[in-house]
């Protein structure tokens, strides 16, 4: 193998050619999985699906939020283990159409999972859920010890008597 040294690039000249390699690498990647899977999954069973979370601290609780819509209470599992909550169901379709009479097909159906990091004080032992127009709301209290507290900050006493300020 020949020595490799260090050369000088100019900038401009060779990134003409480095663009032509970049816009093969995004046109290769958006023909792969997963970009081809999302256009011809929804007419197969089962395709999964990732319902979208927000979670939060709200007046001394954690609260997180699941978007289910389409999905029956009785179909969804919430367990708490550790400093995770695992929060998994099935979105099912109740009415098949055929595929010749189907003109667009955009609902996802099938199993899901999310799982949400639980901060620290989280009291998982009073977890509470509710389910109200497609929106899993999930709240649990926070400790004492892991709600934040405010630190005093003491300042030096200058020669004169007067603090300085922190």
């Amino acid at each position: 193998m020949a020595p490799r040294s260090l050369l000088r690039r100019d900038p401009y000249g060779a990134d003409i050619f480095d663009l032509r390699r970049n816009f093969d690498d995004l046109f290769n990647r958006m023909f792969s999985s997963p970009f081809v899977e999302r256009w011809t999954a929804p007419s197969t069973a089962g395709y999964a699906w990732i319902p979208p979370v927000e979670s939060y601290i709200d007046q001394n609780k954690f609260i997180v939020r699941l978007a289910l819509p389409g999905v029956r209470p009785a179909d969804v599992n919430l367990q708490a283990h550790g400093n995770e909550l695992t929060i998994s169901g099935e979105r099912k379709q109740e009415v098949t159409p055929s595929d010749e009479r189907t003109f667009q097909r955009e609902f996802a159906y099938g199993a899901f999972e999310r799982v949400v990091p639980l901060p620290e004080g989280v009291q998982t032992e009073k977890i509470e859920a509710n389910f109200n127009h497609g929106v899993l709301e999930i709240s649990a209290p926070l400790s004492e010890k892991a709600l934040p507290r405010k630190i005093e900050i003491k300042g030096e006493t200058t020669a004169a008597g007067r603090k300085l300020a922190a």
